[in-house]
């Protein structure tokens, strides 16, 4: 299962800087995350200022 980013992200740029697979990317007003590439570790998750990463 991967995680999503929601729409309360604020696009500081934290969460891609920890992920180890590279799965995140700036998006159309949010970052967003790669679900084929995504291992579920939750280190975006636990470096985000607004808890915008989340388990799908």
């Amino acid at each position: 299962m991967a995680y999503v980013i929601s729409d309360d992200c604020i696009s500081c740029g934290a969460c891609e800087a920890e992920c180890p697979t590279e799965s995140i990317s700036e998006g159309d007003g949010k970052y967003e995350i790669n679900a084929d590439t995504c291992i579920d570790c939750g280190a975006c998750a636990n470096v985000c200022p607004v808890d915008a990463p989340q388990p799908e």
